[in-house]
């Protein structure tokens, strides 16, 4: 098979993408990758998402956000449904990982004030 265009990494991967994103020159992108996803995710250099949900349930199979997941921050800047249900929705990185509740923070400020 021909992969032209295409580099080994051999070594350190988190650092020679760190370098590959100081350097100009088109973004980025994986496909399809769990483990490659984790290394980038480990050292933070995952900025955005596009996560495709299909509505179906298998029951098995790999998980993107698996055990051992280092936990990051991610806000919605988009969400779209194709005709066939799928969601494609985007997801930016947003800093530290802030726990708390899941409700709109609007409804949380409302009720305090209705109290």
């Amino acid at each position: 098979m021909d992969w032209s265009n295409s580099t080994l990494i051999n070594g350190d991967v988190g650092a020679y993408v760190a370098n590959l994103k100081n350097e100009s020159g088109p973004e980025i992108q994986v496909h399809g990758s769990g483990r490659l996803i984790q290394t980038l995710l480990k050292n933070d250099l995952v900025d955005e998402f596009h996560l495709m949900i299909f509505p179906i349930a298998l029951g098995s199979g790999k998980r993107l956000f698996a055990e051992g997941t280092v936990p990051a921050a991610f806000t919605g800047v988009d969400v779209k449904t194709s005709n066939t249900g799928v969601i494609i929705a985007t997801y930016q990185r947003a800093g530290a990982v802030k726990y708390g509740s899941f409700a709109p923070e609007e409804s949380a400020a409302a009720e305090v004030r209705g109290r």
